[in-house]
């Protein structure tokens, strides 16, 4: 076969071959949303958060996502993190206000990339199409779980452990999860009773979580905490209201949710703010 065959060959595979994903721009926004139907990262113009000051009652869970988002930003060894526990006590906000906290140190160092929970088997590709990428990426899939018969989790697992890849040096994952172990109890006592190992087969599926080097535990908020929330949304956004009138109404609003969290708190405060005519603006 002459040269001349073999290149026309070559040329003919190339012309076949996808060509290679274009090399995404993330200086345009600080916030992505991946769309893997397109394959392409969607900037978010705003993204919606709360400041990281006003999260109450979870000063320690603060404390540690925060010193460990710094160290990856500074280019340092960091954990893949769970949050999990109570709804509404700040999960999701707390991600996204350490990324704010940490880009007002350090401007523009750090991208937020959000990836929806049933998109979470597309992950290997958002990984691929960031490992090229010079800014550094924190990676957030909110209200992450795995239902009966769902094989998502396999490919987190995946990217969790690293692959023959690895786990690009400049991103990190991070979830959220009412669950501790990600997986149903009734899932994984069906597995129990029907496995032939069933050791190996409940082990499989509980130690997902095992693979988040931080694992950081939310809970329901007493009424002090819930009462330095409202408090704090209050002084932030100077509701005119009086310290005692303030509580008084947020008892109230909390016996009616049947509960107290920080979402109740959010909830509340807008509730006010509309009652006093006043705009929630920082």
């Amino acid at each position: 076969m002459n040269d001349d065959v073999l290149r026309r060959i070559a040329e003919a595979l190339e012309r076949l071959a996808p060509p290679p994903p274009a090399v995404p721009d993330l200086s345009v926004a600080d916030g992505f949303v991946w769309h893997p139907e397109r394959g392409e990262l969607a900037p978010v113009a705003r993204i919606a958060r709360v400041a990281l000051g006003l999260l109450q009652g979870i000063e320690a869970q603060k404390d540690i996502l925060l010193e460990n988002t710094r160290r990856f930003a500074a280019g340092l060894p960091a954990n893949n993190a769970m949050l999990w526990g109570a709804r509404g006590m700040g999960k999701s906000s707390l991600v996204k206000a350490v990324h704010e906290a940490v880009n007002a140190e350090a401007p523009g160092r750090l991208a937020l990339v959000e990836i929806h929970r049933e998109d979470i088997r597309t992950l290997p590709a958002l990984l691929n199409v960031l490992r090229p990428v010079e800014r550094r990426c924190v990676v957030l899939c909110d209200d992450l779980s795995f239902e009966r018969e769902d094989a998502d989790y396999k490919a987190l697992k995946s990217v969790l452990d690293g692959g023959i890849e690895g786990r690009p040096e400049n991103v990190l994952f991070y979830a959220t999860s009412n669950r501790r172990h990600l997986m149903p109890r009734d899932m994984i006592e069906n597995e129990r009773s029907s496995a032939i190992n069933p050791a190996e087969a409940v082990e499989e599926k509980v130690s997902l979580s095992d693979r988040f080097g931080l694992w950081l535990g939310f809970h329901n908020s007493s009424q002090e905490v819930f009462f330095a929330m409202v408090e704090g949304y209050a002084a932030a956004f100077a509701l005119p209201i009086s310290p005692e009138a303030l509580r008084a109404a947020a008892v109230e609003w909390s016996m009616t949710r049947g509960g107290r969290s920080g979402r109740v708190a959010w909830q509340f405060i807008q509730d006010i703010a509309g009652q006093l005519g006043m705009r929630l603006t920082r």
